[in-house]
């Protein structure tokens, strides 16, 4: 019988066998030695990957003044499962918490993660950190994490530049660059230019000893990503006059707002009250927001951007350049304040009559404006009031009025000015001039806010022209926002005549700001006063000057005080002497408006 020989066989099998060995010898070769990242993964316990956080940009004033800075702060961190026989009341009294705050702190942690790091105490000073940071290593399972709080040299612009705080989850889910416990930009400058100021983040391999202590960087450094800074940025505010319109403000409620009229650049916005923008940094930064948003003179609301009120006497020229440019009157038509048809409007002060336009403007007179209002919507060649109403409206809107200007001025409210529809629906379609009478003296149902009463005054310096309002100056070349010029649908020779009636404001012999007249600057201005039901009238002015060539444009709105010449004029025109020369001399109004508390001293309701 045959028998098969399969000695040759063995050969085969210790061939594969051999194969196989080679295989695994290869790939374990090439795990070990040329590709490193298993080691990494083996090496975890002894491997901290600690984020780079980059500086936030800083931000100046359009003088290259310091306005925002960062100051170098630490956030202690933990990884749980590394917390093990450790001294609770040693770390306790060295972090200074008590031991419930620590289990509370470190239960949390847990419940996050057990191998992933989680702040454990955010936001050390660095004074403090350089006695923890001794000791620290005694710790294991806790290290440090370097950040930066945000600093103020100068405790103004509070509601502009906004303020940064830790992210929230519905942040988390918008956008991946952020983790838990990141900063970010909640408001202001700060929110609107968030990705420009934030920087990159990158990320740091440490080696850490059995004791908790660093040895320096992994591998000298090769799997490091470096932090890229944020960019800083100019703002067009004026550091010195955003200052002295605050100091001018104190103890008052209400807004300034100043424009530089030839590039649309804010220069000063004020909200008062205010508030120190440094409340609002650190571990103080919860407290801190917390009693100013519970304070009931609302500080933490911008009035400025906020705030809307009825635009009152300061209207009137809105209303003048309309009626010019629908030829429903000329410079020389005069109207009456007697007789029976200004009766639905009347004036509240004496002063002669019949009235042209530069006379009505330099004393403000109510059954001037009427009248001319109402010739505006009466116009014959509409044939109807609520068609000449239509054609008013859409002027209006080409002066940037009931609609936001769409810039990088946070928080923006539009205002209201009301369309046909609205009276068609209040009046089912019967209505006309005599029924929307008092939004010929900017009452009513006209609401405006303080930076669309500072924009009127560009447009009237410039001749019936502006650029959107906006804070910032310069970020890049890039286009930031709209800045192309806005022109309006009256023409610019309109403007001249109501220029030198706001003239005569200040340097009539009966102009309501005669008072503050100054002999070195030509200023132009429109005193309000706006009806208040609630307590005395709200106090309103816009400003330029100077006349022949406007480098500054404002409103300023003092709540709450009676007469516009009273206390927004003197505020209007210190502010342009300061802006203008650098010095006030005029220490007297300077020290009034300084020492003037309308808060806790309001005056009494005048009954008109």
């Amino acid at each position: 019988m045959y028998v098969k020989d399969y000695s040759s066989r063995k050969y085969v099998i210790i061939g594969v066998f051999v194969l196989v060995a080679i295989i695994y010898l290869s790939r374990l070769f090439y795990l070990q030695i040329i590709d490193i990242h298993y080691k990494l993964s083996a090496d975890n316990i002894v491997l901290r990957s600690v984020r780079q956080y980059p500086p936030r940009g800083r931000i100046y004033d359009r003088n290259n003044n310091l306005l925002v800075y960062n100051e170098a702060a630490y956030d202690m961190m933990v990884i749980p499962s590394q917390v093990k026989n450790m001294d609770t009341l040693t770390f306790c009294k060295l972090v200074g918490i008590d031991t419930s705050t620590f289990v509370k702190r470190l239960t949390k942690a847990r419940r996050y993660s057990r191998y992933k790091p989680s702040v454990f105490q955010k936001q050390i000073s660095k004074e403090d950190f350089a006695i923890i940071q001794e000791k620290l290593y005694q710790f294991p399972g806790f290290y440090s994490q370097t950040r930066t709080l945000r600093r103020y040299p100068l405790p103004i612009a509070a509601h502009l530049l906004g303020n940064i705080g830790e992210v929230s989850q519905s942040e988390l889910d918008k956008d991946p660059f952020y983790k838990a416990s990141d900063y970010i930009g909640k408001s202001g400058i700060e929110r609107y230019y968030e990705k420009k100021l934030r920087g990159e983040k990158g990320m740091k391999v440490i080696e850490v000893d059995v004791h908790n202590r660093e040895k320096g960087s992994y591998s000298k450094g090769k799997f490091d990503t470096l932090a890229i800074p944020g960019k800083n940025i100019a703002l067009g505010l004026d550091a010195g006059l955003q200052h002295y319109a605050e100091q001018l403000m104190t103890m008052k409620k209400g807004s300034v707002v100043a424009i530089d009229p030839k590039t649309g650049e804010i220069l000063a916005l004020v909200s008062s009250p205010t508030f120190d923008p440094n409340m609002l940094v650190g571990r103080e930064r919860s407290e801190n927001f917390t009693k100013l948003n519970e304070d009931s003179l609302k500080p933490l609301m911008n009035r400025a951007i906020m705030g809307t009120y009825p635009p009152g006497s300061t209207f009137k020229m809105v209303n003048a350049l309309i009626a010019l440019q629908e030829g429903a009157i000329t410079p020389r038509t005069e109207f009456s304040c007697q007789g029976k048809l200004t009766r639905p409007i009347r004036c509240t002060h004496d002063h002669k009559t019949p009235l042209d336009l530069e006379e009505a403007i330099q004393q403000s007179c109510n059954a001037y404006f009427w009248s001319t209002y109402k010739a505006t919507l009466n116009n014959p060649k509409y044939h109807d009031p609520q068609k000449g109403y239509k054609a008013w409206y859409d002027h209006l809107m080409s002066f940037g009025f009931g609609q936001k200007f769409d810039t990088d001025i946070p928080y923006e409210v539009k205002g209201n000015i009301p369309a046909n529809a609205y009276f068609d629906k209040v009046y089912r379609g019967s209505w006309n001039a005599l029924t929307v009478r008092s939004l010929s003296i900017g009452q009513g149902e006209i609401l405006v806010t303080p930076v669309q009463l500072a924009n009127l005054a560009v447009i009237i310096a410039n001749k019936g022209y502006y650029y959107p309002p906006h804070v910032v100056g310069n970020v890049d070349a890039e286009a930031e926002m709209a800045r192309t010029r806005k022109e309006t649908t009256v023409d610019s020779r309109y403007f001249e005549i109501v220029q030198k009636a706001m003239l005569t404001v200040f340097e009539g012999e009966h102009g309501t700001a005669r008072y503050y007249k100054m002999d070195s600057i030509k200023q132009c201005g429109k005193t309000g006063t706006v009806q208040n039901p609630h307590g005395a009238d709200h106090s309103i002015f816009i400003a330029f000057a100077p006349m022949d060539d406007p480098q500054i444009a404002l409103s300023v709105i003092v709540e709450n005080s009676g007469y516009g010449s009273t206390w927004a004029a003197p505020i209007s025109s210190l502010m342009i002497e300061k802006y203008l020369t650098g010095e006030v001399s005029r220490k007297a109004y300077e020290q009034k408006m300084f020492e003037g508390d309308l808060i806790t001293n309001p005056p009494e309701r005048r009954d008109n």
